[in-house]
């Protein structure tokens, strides 16, 4: 609206030169309207929403940007409820067999050809357009964040995806080209050079009619070159051919708004994101409208004639459904009526572009003014309880807005669903990959040289096993074939699969993935085994029931670690060195509680011991150190006077146990109990466990002994002669603090 040619004057009409907001007015009572339009629009009451966002609005301009986006989200629901419209049906033909439909190579956006392929860290693939374009925040698949603030910036920085890249131009050469030609009508764009554009826009499509996009980039010229009437019959020819690409409903609106239709451009905005609620270019125009709409000026004015001069005022009233035939101009209903769109014919432009400028255009747009028109978007449908309380949410997925949708809107819109399926087929499909063309070598791991396994695509567009690139940056965070820096990927630590990759192998390569996929379950349980090649950790002395955190810095260890974590045994064992045999005959089974990973690759594991455990065999693998080994468990005490006699042994140690520490400075005390924890209360069954009770651990760990001396006592397989160690131990520690 044409909000910045006016001002308040002191008797509160508007005057020229200024912003046309009052001021003076608190902040405070500004953010309370706000916050309670909010409420009112969440719990589905939009027409006193609408009341009560005007009141902010004429206390001034809004603090802070989006203060309308929970106003939009709950019209864009409360539309799609009264339309029946049902995103699910185009993701569903994705999931249900409609890649052949836009081809083995589609665009997870505009479900068009996948020119310069770019892999988002969700995973999925986009056609750089879509991305470089901004037209949307989310996956439109699983709503993750597109450009996340730790990659930040502009798509220009999300590289290419070379193997995607490499497979398209030997697949679909023909397609590329015209996708660069589409880049370069786009460049022209870009740049203001409509007539450029336009006349190679027009000599492409007589080579290929059939290409929506290159009509895309047509319809943009004319718009471009305010010839309306054109642009929206090629527009039009889009959404008859593909009606559930929400670009093109966002194109259209953009015409139309720029041509004075505010109202059903808004329409046609809020289409766009009833088909993908993250388009965000078309969020943005429907909160820069409704911040128009709710203006002060619209409100107290009515919309003086003074303020005709700008074009974005002029308007017919914004109606749904059947109340079109109310607006006063020739809107008909072209085959995607079943959608709830209107669609203008290339008469009724002609004939509602004139409107405007007569008596009956300037009442209806009066009308739109005082609000008519948001009201019956906003008057509130007859929703069933479930509806009430889905509509509280902020933000509904997808899934459950589905839930929402009434049967009789579904079934109303089932055959022009299965229509659109087929036009998208007819207008974006590459055609199907010739055999000879399918090369097993084009699949390949450059790291591994075989065929990829969990593919996982980095931020400089070079495609891995997930695997072989975990291994890469446990030593450098930097790409292995372009040495680009891989910091910021290491520290988010989300190596997602690059789905469409995955797909064409499963699709292509079915005999070669099960094979590959043999070879990696034979190694996972080869490294499952507890009790040949296991892990071996040499650092220190660790004990049953008792906490070791570790460092985990080297990329030996690394590779250790995370390999006990995907095979799910979450185990490995630790032993302390030995000059000799690289380390000790004995040690310990360390369980996995938690691990904490640092932005740089390092970690912190805390872990828990378990097992105790005698080596038999020392190996290696990858670069740490490996063992088969047998597990040691104390040997029962069957009669009843030895086990009474034990029970006394064991009281004895126990109390001296605590006597000791106790005897301790309280520094110490402190530190001990901070890094041990508290020591274990005395076992009632000294039998329970195949370790014995665990107090006895607890201090073996805390007691300043040599490591040989501790690794015979672990190895010891009899609880009486540990407690028997344990005494000599705190008898000669006892008779030392006393000296």
């Amino acid at each position: 609206m044409a909000s910045s040619s006016v001002v308040m004057s002191s008797e509160g009409s508007p005057e020229p030169g200024g912003s046309g907001w009052p001021r003076g007015e608190p902040e405070g009572e500004q953010e309370r309207l706000l916050r309670r339009g909010e409420l009112l629009a969440l719990g589905n009451h939009l027409k006193e929403a609408l009341e009560t966002y005007s009141a902010a609005l004429r206390l001034g301009p809004p603090a802070g940007p989006r203060r309308l986006e929970t106003l939009v989200d709950c019209l864009v629901l409360n539309y799609r409820l009264r339309q029946g419209l049902d995103w699910s049906r185009d993701q569903g033909a994705r999931e249900e067999g409609g890649d052949a439909a836009a081809g083995p190579l589609s665009c997870c956006g505009c479900r068009g050809f996948l020119s310069e392929p770019v892999t988002a860290r969700c995973g999925h693939s986009y056609c750089r357009r879509c991305l470089r374009g901004e037209l949307r925040s989310r996956c439109r698949l699983c709503r993750d964040l597109l450009l996340p603030p730790a990659e930040g910036g502009p798509a220009a920085q999300l590289r290419t995806s070379v193997v995607l890249s490499q497979l398209a131009e030997k697949w679909f050469p023909a397609a590329c080209e015209r996708a660069r030609t589409g880049n370069r009508l786009g460049e022209l764009l870009s740049q203001g050079r409509f007539r450029e554009s336009l006349s190679a826009a027009s000599q492409a499509l007589r080579a290929d009619p059939n290409d929506l996009m290159l009509r895309v980039y047509r319809a943009e010229s004319y718009a471009g070159l305010q010839e309306f009437k054109t642009a929206i019959e090629d527009l039009n020819f889009i959404i008859s051919k593909m009606s559930n690409w929400p670009e093109v409903y966002f194109r259209k609106a953009k015409v139309l708004h720029d041509a004075g239709f505010v109202g059903d451009a808004l329409q046609l905005f809020l289409q766009c994101l009833s088909l993908d609620e993250d388009f965000v270019p078309a969020k943005l125009e429907v909160e820069k409208t409704l911040c128009d709409l709710l203006s002060p000026e619209n409100v107290r004015e009515s919309l003086k004639e003074s303020a005709w001069t700008s074009p974005h005022i002029r308007n017919k009233p914004f109606t749904l459904g059947s109340e079109m035939e109310e607006s006063g101009c020739n809107f008909q209903l072209c085959p995607e009526q079943s959608l709830g769109v209107p669609e203008i014919t290339v008469e009724s432009v002609g004939g509602s572009l004139n409107c405007v400028q007569s008596a009956h255009g300037l009442n209806s747009t009066e009308k739109l003014a005082k609000g008519d028109g948001l009201k019956r978007v906003s008057s509130e449908p007859l929703l069933s309880g479930q509806e009430k309380n889905a509509l509280l949410k902020r933000k509904l997925s997808l899934s459950e807005q589905d839930a929402l949708l009434c049967e009789d809107g579904r079934n109303k819109h089932k055959k022009q669903g299965e229509t659109a399926k087929r036009d998208t087929a007819f207008s974006l499909v590459c055609g199907a990959v010739p055999q000879h063309l399918i090369d097993v070598a084009d699949f390949e791991c450059s790291l591994c040289m075989r065929l990829f396994f969990e593919p996982v695509t980095t931020p400089c567009g070079h495609t891995f096993c997930k695997n072989c690139l975990e291994r890469c940056l446990d030593h450098a965070p930097q790409c292995p074939l372009c040495k680009e820096s891989l910091k910021e990927y290491l520290a988010i630590r989300k190596y997602s699969v690059t789905v469409l990759l995955e797909e064409l192998v499963v699709k292509y390569l079915s005999d070669e993935l099960s094979e590959r996929k043999r070879i990696h379950d034979e190694e996972t349980a080869e490294l499952s085994d507890l009790t040949k090649n296991v892990p071996v950790f040499v650092c220190t002395m660790a004990y049953p029931t008792v906490p070791c955190p570790l460092h985990v810095f080297e990329p030996r260890y690394r590779l250790m670690i995370r390999r006990s974590m995907e095979t799910g045994t979450k185990q490995f064992g630790m032993c302390i060195s030995d000059p000799q045999n690289n380390f000790a005959d004995y040690g310990c089974m360390l369980q996995i509680r938690n691990i904490h990973f640092l932005p740089d690759g390092r970690s912190v594991v805390d872990t828990v011991g378990g097992k105790r455990f005698r080596v038999l065999q020392r190996g290696m693998k990858d670069g740490y150190c490996t063992a088969d080994i047998e597990y040691l468990e104390d040997i029962k005490v069957a009669d009843v006077e030895d086990l009474k006699k034990l029970r006394e042994l064991h009281d004895i140690v126990y109390n001296q146990a605590c006597g000791w520490f106790q005897s301790l400075r309280n520094r110490f005390r402190s530190q001990i109990l901070q890094h041990f924890g508290p020591m274990p209360e005395r076992a009632e069954n000294l039998q329970a466990t195949p370790n014995g009770p665990a107090w006895c651990w607890w201090l073996l760990a805390v007691l300043p002994v040599d490591p040989r001396y501790q690794i015979s006592v672990l190895s010891m397989m009899s609880l009486k002669e540990r407690l028997i160690k344990i005494q000599h131990i705190l008898t000669y520690f006892s008779r030392d603090q006393s000296k």
